[in-house]
């Protein structure tokens, strides 16, 4: 799969994310609609994190000639949701608010910022 099918796919993927999770984070936690969409955030956030993986690094240094830091953000969301979920399952709200802030906080804000950064495809689209 080309480089820019999968900006397509990711891009398809990380937008729902952001609304979705500015909604559960600004709607009262715990209800049926939260846990439902929740569970769709955490479908979509995982399947965006697995769709950068193959998508080699264009700015900055690389490891293995394709990983760079962005990837990192994608190791942030595979480690921190699954993590979220044993929390909520064993009732640690704190942990669970925690990681899911995290995985939104540096995987959609941070990262996405770094997306607007020059040399970057998104940034390129937008503004070249």
């Amino acid at each position: 799969m080309s480089y820019l099918t999968l900006a397509y796919i990711h891009l398809a993927s990380v937008v729902p994310c952001f609304l979705i999770g500015a909604w559960l984070l600004a709607r009262r936690k715990g209800t049926t609609v939260h846990k439902r969409l929740g569970r769709v955030y955490v479908v979509l956030i995982l399947f965006t994190a697995v769709v950068t993986l193959p998508m080699p690094a264009e700015v900055g240094p690389r490891l293995l000639d394709h990983f760079g830091y962005i990837h990192l953000f994608s190791v942030l969301v595979l480690v921190s949701v699954p993590a979220a979920i044993y929390s909520i399952r064993r009732g640690n709200v704190v942990a669970h608010r925690r990681n899911m802030v995290g995985v939104y906080v540096g995987g959609i804000l941070i990262a996405g910022s770094f997306a607007f950064m020059p040399g970057r495809l998104l940034y390129g689209w937008l503004f070249a």
